[in-house]
């Protein structure tokens, strides 16, 4: 709701805002923190070493969201180029951990929370991008 408001009050916005790119990028943040949060439970796992895999892609998950989320969120001199290839390595980012965590769902809670909220902002990305291509 903020990114929405603090958007749509930007000089050269001036209340046109695009809504499927800001709920793609409060998607991004809201998977940054999930997936961060998710590297560090599965660093609190007893078989921490079958996890590596998945706690690498959080990580770099957690760090193309909020890249993406705060590119997403300038709007002085935007470049829609560099917001349409960072929407689409948002998008692979989030598919691949999503993937991985999908495997270890069935035995780690937190790894299930991730996979989800990878899928929501894989789908707001691939929906922000429709958006710009109109």
């Amino acid at each position: 709701m903020h990114a929405q408001q603090m958007i749509g009050s930007h000089p050269h916005v001036q209340g046109s805002t695009n809504d499927a790119l800001i709920r793609c990028l409060e998607e991004c943040y809201a998977c940054a923190q999930t997936c961060t949060s998710c590297a560090d439970a599965c660093l609190g796992e007893q078989t921490v070493q079958q996890l590596t895999q998945c706690i690498r892609l959080d990580l770099d998950c957690a760090d193309v969201c909020a890249a993406t989320g705060s590119v997403a969120t300038r709007r002085t001199g935007s470049n829609e180029e560099v917001i349409r290839q960072m929407l689409m390595a948002c998008e692979t980012a989030c598919r691949l951990c999503g993937e991985e965590c999908e495997r270890h769902a069935s035995h780690h809670e937190h790894c299930r929370i991730c996979a989800e909220s990878c899928r929501r902002c894989e789908r707001a990305c691939a929906e922000a991008l429709r958006s710009m291509s109109a």
